[in-house]
């Protein structure tokens, strides 16, 4: 990670400790502006979970300019810590504020990944929201990672942001792998993100999101989802335990 400020370290993965509107107006958006490359990683227990498992994906997860807290377990686990995190920081509610930050200067976005009918709706909806934003181009998430032909159509266009929602760990490696090929961009995995802008599925009531309990609200919609509500269990039994 390069030189961000205030950071909070969670089991060697470096987190940035600040609010989600400093982020945005100090780091983000400045680096926008100037054209600079930018990789960002929003992480939650699974994810941290995941660089201790897999030794390959902590490089990419870490090569990252800003590791952001989404997820209310980094927030608790930095408190047990004495090392506070300011605010968790949801990952899609900084795609939306760049989206409009994109769409306020007349920046232009690409977006990879997701089903085809999903990626086509979401972009749909972009269109509608965020008129004076120019879609680069698109792609559904069914492709390798290694394919050129993917890399070259969203290279070709230049655009200012490229949001990846290929799910953890496909999305760090598309990044990491490919980045260094880019002259610019503001790269950023957004896993589901593109279901939820398609209307496929519904993000959690704001009371819900205050609460931080955006997990719980998932998990009782999305039953299949127990195994990541465990590896969460797991990661805070690690922060406790001091098991890092």
């Amino acid at each position: 990670m390069s030189n961000t400020g205030n950071l909070v370290s969670i089991m060697d993965i470096e987190f940035i400790n600040t609010t989600k509107k400093n982020l945005l107006y100090y780091h983000l958006f400045p680096r926008l502006n100037r054209g600079q490359k930018c990789y960002v990683v929003t992480a939650n227990p699974e994810i941290v979970m995941k660089t201790k498992e897999d030794a390959e994906y902590k490089g990419m997860v870490q090569a990252a300019d800003y590791v952001v807290p989404d997820g209310a377990g980094i927030v608790m686990a930095s408190k047990y810590m004495k090392q506070p995190i300011e605010e968790r920081i949801p990952g899609f509610e900084i795609m939306l504020d760049l989206l409009e930050f994109a769409n306020v200067q007349g920046m232009s976005c690409y977006f990879l990944g997701a089903k085809e009918y999903v990626i086509e709706k979401a972009v749909l909806e972009v269109e509608k929201k965020y008129p004076n934003l120019t879609i680069a181009g698109y792609h559904h998430g069914y492709f390798s990672i290694d394919d050129p032909k993917v890399v070259e159509q969203v290279k070709v266009v230049n655009p200012d942001l490229v949001f990846v929602a290929l799910g953890s760990p496909r999305q760090e490696a598309w990044i990491t792998k490919h980045m260094d090929q880019f002259s610019k961009g503001l790269f950023m995995g957004v896993g589901g993100s593109f279901d939820v802008l398609a209307g496929e599925v519904r993000r959690a009531p704001n009371g819900w999101i205050k609460l931080n309990l955006e997990w719980l609200y998932r998990l009782l919609k999305q039953p299949f989802r127990w195994r990541r509500i465990l590896k969460a269990f797991e990661f805070m039994a690690r922060v406790i335990l001091k098991k890092e």
